[in-house]
């Protein structure tokens, strides 16, 4: 890895070196009863202990060596380093909210630039009550007619779950579109991080798709197998038309190193959300998977057709998990069963996301200390475990790999 490259991901498992989180904020105060299925939550995280939680989460990173960025952070760094980049910013994050009244708008952009640049992203992320804007006179028709909901700007509690908005794919990033309005507005962050953070501006970074696309894709469903095998899910928050334009791209840039595009149909549920609530990589040859997805699969091998490399190939297979993945890996792969393939036991702990791991390098993974069974057949299979506590965190529904999103890691 060049000492100068601003992102390098290029396997699930390399030694992480540098990883980007979000620490749960008063977005998550923000959630109610009425606002769940809105929100894309099924609970409501106490946010003390989910704070507590992140930080240990946090700081078993920081003591495996790895160093630790917050998009929080970041994105108030951002537009701290130009004015006009910061007005662009505020008023494009006013309209993704879906304001329509102009001079709420008006009244909201006043309101931000009431906060210091830290403060204004924060409160950003929690949500804006009407309540909160004293001044404002509601007497255009869209403000008397919209006056039960509570929000003018709906928090952003799904934001600790860094995976998703972005994915660091090689030495570029995949600015994803995401599935619904709630979560596409969390996009908007990385868009500025990456246009004006001193980290990363200037330093040529390859958008292998971008959050204005009109298909969607999440980078639950993006995961890198090596250097040459990029593994896409195609299920209930990614399109297979993502799929292709993303595979296009990466597999035809000159600096790319993929050469084969799995794409992999799983089913359509809360449940399989995305490709990595199903599976993950632990080591060289290991992966955790739920039960329901051992096979037999439909895996589509996407590659550069060799008569015109400008158009793509695409092969379909049918066949299980294990061997899919044994026959482009070019070794044995051993799969390690949520649950330990307990139907009961397996159910309840994939819904703890047991087969979401992160790996801190191959054969060593953080992972969640309520999946207790899973935890202990990755043992038996040798794998060192960062076990993290996990009550409330694990109320969003998502795991370690959810909640992080990788920057750097070493080549394998």
């Amino acid at each position: 890895m060049k000492d100068n490259t601003a992102l390098n991901v290029t396997s699930e498992i390399g030694r992480l070196k540098t990883v980007l989180l979000h620490r749960p904020g008063e977005e998550i105060e923000n959630l109610t009863p009425d606002l769940l299925e809105r929100l894309l939550f099924d609970d409501i995280p106490y946010l003390k202990i989910a704070r507590e939680e992140h930080d240990a989460f946090a700081q078993t990173l920081r003591d495996a060596g790895v160093e630790v960025l917050y998009l929080e952070k970041l994105a108030a760094e951002a537009i701290a380093t130009d004015e006009a980049i910061k007005m662009e910013f505020i008023h494009e994050f006013i309209k993704e909210a879906n304001v329509q009244s102009e001079s709420l708008h008006n009244a909201l952009v006043d309101y931000f630039l009431s906060f210091n640049d830290q403060d204004m992203v924060n409160k950003m992320m929690a949500g804006v009550r009407k309540e909160e804007l004293s001044n404002y006179h509601r007497n255009s028709l869209y403000d008397l007619v919209n006056v039960t909901y509570p929000f003018v700007c709906d928090p952003m509690p799904n934001l600790y779950f860094t995976r998703d908005p972005f994915a660091t794919i090689g030495h570029g990033i995949s600015l994803n579109h995401m599935r619904t309005e709630t979560r596409n507005r969390e996009t908007i962050f990385a868009k500025y991080i990456f246009k004006a953070h001193p980290r990363f501006k200037g330093k040529d970074i390859p958008f292998w798709f971008n959050r204005g696309e009109n298909t969607s894709i999440e980078g639950g469903d993006e995961l890198i197998l090596s250097k040459e095998i990029l593994a896409l899910g195609i299920s209930q928050r990614t399109d297979s038309v993502s799929v292709e334009k993303l595979a296009q791209r990466i597999l035809s840039a000159p600096t790319s190193s993929f050469k084969t595009v799995l794409a992999f149909q799983i089913p359509v549920s809360r449940a399989f959300m995305h490709l990595d609530t199903v599976f993950t990589q632990v080591d060289v040859d290991k992966f955790t998977v739920h039960p329901g997805i051992v096979g037999p699969l439909h895996v589509y091998a996407i590659t550069l057709d060799p008569n015109n490399p400008e158009q793509l190939q695409t092969v379909k297979e049918v066949d299980t998990l294990e061997n899919i993945l044994t026959k482009y890996l070019k070794r044995p792969i051993t799969l390690i069963k949520c649950g330990d393939g307990d139907d009961i036991i397996s159910a309840r702990e994939q819904w703890n996301d047991g087969s979401n791991t992160l790996a801190i390098a191959p054969g060593e993974v953080v992972v969640y200390d309520r999946n207790y069974v899973t935890n202990g057949i990755l043992k038996k299979h040798g794998i060192k475990l960062h076990i993290i506590p996990s009550s409330e965190l694990s109320r969003g529904r998502g795991g370690p790999r959810c909640m992080s999103m990788p920057l750097i890691r070493d080549d394998l």
